[in-house]
């Protein structure tokens, strides 16, 4: 097995090299294509079994956890597991009064947020840690992206600060993060951690300990500085502590405690949330010229909210050409497919997007003394007089866009046409977003569609294409015993698509 891993992470490097991947082909005597696929469909495999060596599983259950069940420690166990981090890592996980009862709120009551971001861990943690090795930093400062944004890229505070590191706007000038009307490289996950690292670097070059290295990434060194200078020159963060601004005082504890949840997320009984997608699974393509994602959707049969999950840079959903060219993120399978159909991409962009050729206007006059009405000169010089229609504000309904609506089919309900509903919101193509609210002249009453009654005590899943027991589990918030309980004379090996599973 070692040797197979070894062989499939060596031709890896064929795939996930630093340049786009319609640059990069294996340099072999062999036909080029059905190796290159061979690479592709091996490394699918080997990733797929990756993400199911789920080894929290086997330790729940040694635990004898039940479903969504909260285990306490006492004080000495959580001291002896901090002490064990800090025996592997340059940062102290002291074991104080106020990283314990951060602890335990954490272990209590943000157990879903551990969650989300250990799913979230398997797009992001790589690229984190190569970036910090890179740097020479200790791998342990992945756990500030944490905490600062979730690892979600498109966060913003309330300061302004943005991105999964959260840099203020002036910061990431500093550090070389551009921002314009189509991107901002603060939401850049690559870009961001490089510049998150070479501030850390400086920051603990400063001060000399990793603790107020942090303090001052939250508060700016001009507050650590002037803490410092309050409690008579003292060098570590516990004790200056007292004299940092108060949010900054519980920011190393958080920090402490998020590292110690997903550590020990198993002991917890915190099952991670499905990781949608690893990091080492996407390849990137640079763009020759402007291109919406709408297109790249269509043409690739790609959704595109995941098109804007993985490509948070960008503002809009457009992609502009620039120097140096911006790329596009995604799945191996969809990225060497828009590359084998480049050319495809631009003519499908230009004929949507594109100048369109428009017939000669009609000449219209309109009399002074008849303000609702035109004259229209047709070629033969006939005069025809119309009325131009009125749009009743009384009859002015906003409607919301819900998950599967399109402009059709909101048209419909209302009683108008497509063409109306462009017309009244602006709409230079009939594409809309879920969450958008668009004005409708209707006097036409449509019902809200009634809540779903809650749902039965018992709860089953059906098996979907690409379903394991494990992932099902996962999803599920249980390990694989505790669903095996639920359904005992399945064969947890052998389930099929339409089967029945009960998780609840």
């Amino acid at each position: 097995m070692k040797g197979f891993v070894f062989t499939i992470l060596m031709l890896s490097g064929l795939v996930y090299g630093q340049k786009p991947a319609h640059l990069v082909r294996p340099s072999d005597t062999l036909n080029a294509d059905p190796f290159f696929n061979t690479v592709q469909q091996s490394l699918q495999m080997f990733y797929a079994d990756y993400a199911n060596q789920i080894n929290y599983d086997s330790l729940v259950s040694l635990m004898n956890y039940e479903p969504n069940q909260v285990p306490t420690f006492t004080d000495e166990v959580y001291c002896q597991r901090l002490e064990e981090m800090s025996k592997k890592s340059p940062f102290h996980m002291d074991c104080n009064a106020a990283t314990l009862s951060t602890i335990k709120f954490f272990a209590a009551q943000r157990r879903g947020f551990i969650r989300v971001v250990m799913g979230r861990s398997a797009l992001y943690f790589d690229l984190f840690g190569e970036k910090l090795a890179e740097y020479g930093l200790p791998q342990e400062l992945r756990y500030l992206s944490v905490i600062e944004s979730g690892l979600r890229p498109q966060v913003k505070s309330r300061a302004g600060a943005l991105g999964l590191w959260q840099f203020m706007y002036k910061t990431g000038l500093y550090f070389g993060l551009e921002e314009n009307s189509y991107i901002d490289e603060r939401m850049d996950p690559e870009k961001a951690t490089d510049a998150a690292c070479r501030y850390l670097k400086q920051l603990y070059g400063i001060y000399g300990d990793w603790n107020l290295a942090l303090a001052a990434y939250n508060a700016g060194p001009g507050n650590v500085n002037h803490a410092i200078k309050r409690s008579g020159g003292k060098k570590t963060y516990w004790e200056v502590r007292p004299f940092l601004p108060q949010e900054t005082q519980g920011y190393v504890p958080n920090f402490i405690a998020a590292a110690y949840l997903i550590t020990y997320h198993a002991e917890h009984n915190i099952i991670p949330m499905e990781a949608k997608i690893h990091n080492a699974q996407l390849d990137t393509m640079c763009m020759k010229d402007g291109v919406h994602m709408s297109t790249i959707a269509t043409l690739a049969s790609w959704d595109i909210d995941e098109i804007k999950e993985l490509n948070p840079i960008y503002k809009t959903a457009f992609i502009p050409k620039m120097k140096p060219a911006r790329c596009l993120t995604g799945p191996m399978d969809k990225i060497n497919l828009l590359v084998s159909l480049e050319d495809s991409l631009y003519s499908l962009e230009k004929s949507i997007f594109g100048p369109k050729v428009t017939p000669p206007k009609p000449t219209v006059t309109t009399p002074p003394d008849t303000a609702n009405r035109i004259n229209v000169v047709p070629p033969n010089n006939v005069v025809v007089d119309t009325i131009k229609p009125k749009v009743n504000q009384e009859n002015l309904q906003y409607h919301k866009v819900k998950s599967g609506e399109n402009l059709k089919n909101i048209a419909v309900l209302y009683g108008v046409s497509i063409e109306q509903m462009m017309e009244w919101n602006a709409l230079q193509t009939t594409n809309i977003y879920v969450g958008q609210k668009l004005k409708v002249y209707s006097n036409k009453t449509v019902t809200p569609t009634p809540p779903k009654p809650n749902p039965p005590a018992k709860k089953y899943y059906t098996v979907k294409t690409g379903d394991t027991f494990s992932k099902i589990a996962q999803r599920n918030n249980l390990t694989q015993t505790q669903l095996k309980n639920l359904n005992p004379g399945i064969k947890i090996n052998n389930i099929v698509v339409g089967q029945r599973i009960r998780i609840k």
